[in-house]
C-alpha cells in the first residue's frame, strides 16, 4: 500500500508540473484535471502544489504514520464534502444546483470513490510507522509561521514601492490576503504588477514546501559510540573482516543483536542509516543483528545500506532483506608470496631501491612504542600534509591517531638523509595477524617512490609484527579498469571505462587502482547493500558525504565565502 499511494502521487505530482508548465498542454487535458480533481484526489497546475505532493509521496514511500493521517485528513474532508453534496443535491429538484455543474448520480459517484480510499488508509494503518523527528509538527507550524511572516514583510515593501492601481489603505490586507495564498478574498478597487503578486506566492510557496519538508523529516541519530558500546564492539573484533575494527570509530553508533553477540556499526546520513563493513562478532548472530538494525531504520524512516561489504557480509545482508551491488575491489599482500624479484615488479623494485640510494630510512613499530612528544609529531605532520579540508574517511578509516587504546595500530615512518619526517603510513590491527591501511600521508617535496619503499619495507618488518596480510587501499570498480583495458573488450565495458577515466579527473578513482596494481595483490571484492533500486542516488550520496568526498555546505560556510 505504501509504495502503491506513493507512486501515485508521484505521477499526480509530475502531471501537476506539466500542466503548469505547458499552457497549451493544460488547456489540453483540461478535462482529465477537472476529472481528477473532482472524483479521485485534489489536483492543481501548480509548481508549489507538485513539490507538496512529490514531499508527500516520499513520506508515504518512507511510511511515515504523519504523512498518512495528513492523507486520512484530506480524505475525510473530500468525504465530508461529497457527503454533504449529496444531502444537499437530494432537496434540489432534478438532482443539480442552479447554476452548479455536479449531478447527483456524479457526486454520489464521488462519495464512493472517497469512501473506497478512506477504507483503505484505514485498513493500511498498521502499514504507516515510521516516526518523524519529536514535535515535528511545531517546528512545521513554527516554520510556515516564521517564513510566511517574511513574505508578508517583503511583499508589503514591494507593494508599497510597487503599488500599481492599489490606493494606499489596502495595500496591507492585499499583501495579507495573497500571502496566505487566498484562503479570504477581500475585493479590491486596484493591483499591483503582475510579477510582484507572483514573488509573494513564490515565496509563501516556498514557505508551504519547507513546512511540510520540517514536517516529514525523518528522525536524526547522534554519531556517536558510547564508551560501553565501543567495549562491547572490541571484544566482538575477529579476524574476518580487514574493516571490523573501523567499527570502533567514535562517529558511528552500534545496534546489537537480542544476544549481544554481534554488532551492526552505522551512522545516520542524509535519511540513510549507513553500515560500514560487515557486521562485527560471531556469524551466526549476523542475521539477529542486521535484523535489528533493519528493524530501527524502518521505524525511523531511515534507508538502510551498507558500504564495504565482504562477500561474506553482503551474503548476509541479502539474507536480510537487502539488494547487493559490487563496488569494487580490495587490495590485500600475502606477506610471504610478496617479493621484489620478477620482471613484473621491475617498478616497485626500482621505485625501492632509487628511495634507497638517496639516503631515506625506515621505521615500524607499534603505536604504543611511540612517546607522546613522537606522537604529538606524528599528529601535527599528518595534520600538515592533509590535501583535503577535513579528514576524509568511514568506511575504511578510523578518524582519529594517538589514542592509547589504539596502541596496537602499526606506524610506518620515512624520514630524509636529514632525519626529518618525509611520509607516514597508520595501520589498524586486522584481527591477530594482519594489518589494514588507515591513513597515508606525505610531504609533497619528499623523493618519488616513498610510498612503494614504504610498503616493501613493512612486508619485510612484517614477521617480526607477527603479521601475514596487509590490506591496502580499496579500489573502485576495478575490474572495470582492468577488463576495459584488455584487447578484444567488448564497447560497453570500454565506454564504462572512459566514463570512470573521465570521472578521475575529480575523485581517485584510476590512481587509486594504479597505486594498487603495482604490488600485484590479492583482489578481494567489496560491495554494497541497499534496500531499493530507487533509493541507489540517495544511498550513494550518502556515502559520498560519509567518505568526505562530497560536503554540503552550512550556512556558515556560505556567509563566511561571502565575506571573502
Amino acid at each position: 500500500m505504501p509504495r502503491m499511494l506513493s507512486i501515485s502521487l508521484t505521477v499526480l505530482a509530475v502531471y501537476s508540473a506539466v500542466i503548469a508548465l505547458i499552457p497549451p498542454l493544460r488547456r489540453g487535458l483540461s478535462g482529465l484535471t477537472e476529472f481528477v480533481d473532482s472524483w479521485l484526489f485534489p489536483i492543481a497546475p501548480n509548481l508549489a502544489y507538485a513539490a507538496f505532493t512529490a514531499l508527500l509521496a516520499g513520506a508515504l514511500a518512507r511510511r511515515k504514520r504523519i504523512a498518512w493521517r495528513l492523507v486520512v485528513v484530506l480524505l475525510g474532508i473530500s468525504l465530508a464534502l461529497s457527503l454533504a453534496g449529496v444531502l444537499v443535491l437530494l432537496y434540489v429538484p432534478g438532482g443539480t444546483f442552479e447554476g452548479g455543474k455536479g449531478t447527483l448520480a456524479e457526486t454520489a459517484f464521488s462519495l464512493v470513490v472517497v469512501t473506497l480510499l478512506m477504507v483503505l488508509m484505514l485498513w493500511s494503518r498498521q502499514e504507516f510507522y515510521a516516526r518523524v523527528q519529536p514535535a515535528s509538527a511545531r517546528k512545521a507550524i513554527l516554520t510556515l509561521g516564521g517564513l510566511l511572516a517574511v513574505s508578508f514583510v517583503v511583499g508589503f515593501l514591494l507593494v508599497t514601492a510597487f503599488s500599481g492601481t492599489l490606493p494606499p489603505h489596502r495595500r496591507a490586507v492585499w499583501t495579507l490576503s495573497h500571502t496566505l495564498g487566498g484562503v479570504f478574498d477581500v475585493p479590491h478597487p486596484g493591483h499591483p504588477p503582475s510579477w510582484v503578486s507572483f514573488l509573494i506566492g513564490l515565496m509563501s510557496a516556498i514557505a508551504l514546501i519547507t513546512a511540510f519538508a520540517v514536517l516529514f523529516r525523518s528522525q536524526r541519530a547522534k554519531a556517536v559510540l558510547a564508551p560501553e558500546d565501543e567495549e562491547r564492539i572490541r571484544k566482538l573484533l575477529g579476524e574476518r573482516d580487514s574493516l571490523a575494527y573501523f567499527a570502533t570509530r567514535r562517529d558511528r553508533s552500534a545496534i546489537f543483536s537480542p544476544s549481544g553477540k554481534a554488532a551492526v556499526s552505522y551512522r545516520v546520513v542524509n535519511g540513510v542509516s549507513l553500515a560500514g563493513g560487515d557486521p562485527v562478532g560471531d556469524p551466526e548472530a549476523w542475521e539477529h543483528a542486521i535484523r535489528a538494525w533493519t528493524d530501527q531504520a524502518a521505524a525511523y524512516g531511515w534507508t538502510p545500506a551498507a558500504i564495504g561489504a565482504s562477500e561474506e557480509g553482503a551474503r548476509a545482508y541479502q539474507r536480510g532483506g537487502l539488494k547487493v551491488l559490487e563496488l569494487g575491489d580490495e587490495a590485500v599482500i600475502d606477506v610471504a608470496a610478496f617479493t621484489l624479484t620478477g620482471r613484473e615488479m621491475r617498478g616497485v623494485r626500482q621505485a625501492v631501491n632509487r628511495v634507497e640510494r638517496a639516503g631515506y630510512t625506515l621505521c615500524v613499530r607499534r603505536h604504543h612504542e611511540l612517546n607522546p612528544e613522537e606522537m604529538r609529531t606524528i599528529i601535527g605532520r599528518a595534520e600538515a600534509w592533509r590535501d583535503t579540508e577535513t579528514e576524509r574517511g568511514f568506511s575504511m578509516a578510523l578518524g582519529r591517531l594517538g589514542d592509547p587504546r589504539d596502541g596496537q595500530c602499526v606506524l610506518v615512518q620515512a624520514r630524509k638523509p636529514d632525519g626529518d619526517e618525509a611520509a607516514l603510513l597508520s595501520f589498524v590491527p586486522w584481527g591477530a595477524t594482519g594489518l589494514s591501511l588507515d591513513l597515508m600521508r606525505r610531504d609533497r617535496d619528499a623523493e618519488n617512490g616513498l610510498m612503494e619503499f614504504m610498503v616493501a619495507g613493512l612486508v619485510e618488518a612484517a614477521p617480526g609484527l607477527g603479521v601475514d596480510r596487509i590490506s591496502l587501499n580499496f579500489a573502485v570498480f576495478r575490474s572495470a579498469f582492468e577488463e576495459g583495458a584488455r584487447i578484444g573488450a567488448g564497447p560497453v565495458i570500454r565506454a564504462w571505462r572512459r566514463l570512470l577515466l573521465f570521472l578521475s579527473r575529480w575523485w581517485q578513482l584510476e590512481s587509486l587502482y594504479r597505486a594498487n596494481v603495482k604490488y600485484h595483490p590479492e583482489w578481494v571484492p567489496r560491495f554494497l547493500a541497499y534496500g531499493d533500486t530507487r533509493d541507489l542516488v540517495k544511498v550513494g550520496i550518502a556515502s559520498a558525504v560519509a567518505e568526505g568526498f562530497l560536503r554540503p555546505p552550512s550556512l556558515p560556510q556560505l556567509l563566511r565565502r561571502g565575506e571573502a
